[in-house]
């Protein structure tokens, strides 16, 4: 039988993805935000798609200030972009 695929969805479209298909923000005991390449950090995760216009609607509609019931500063997703980019570099 196969295994069941966890789904997760976008803070940004609302689409339902696999798990694997996503990249993790989190939301550290600290109240830091990151990027979560590995999955596997402690801390409150959240999911975007893994296109840049997800982070920019999660920007737009608030989608990580919602999951993380608080609010969030421009210079925390000018940095997540930055890790962004890194990201797409590698």
């Amino acid at each position: 039988m196969a295994k069941k695929m966890p789904l997760r969805q976008c803070v940004g479209c609302g689409e339902m993805k696999g798990k694997r298909d996503m990249i993790r923000v989190l939301k550290t005991a600290e109240d830091q935000i990151c990027l979560d390449a590995t999955g596997k950090k402690n801390g409150r995760g959240a999911y975007i798609c893994r296109s840049r216009e997800c982070l920019q609607k999660a920007r737009k509609n608030k989608g990580l200030e919602r999951s993380f019931k608080m609010s969030i500063p421009k210079e925390v997703y000018d940095t997540l972009e930055e890790e962004w980019n890194h990201l797409e570099a590698e």
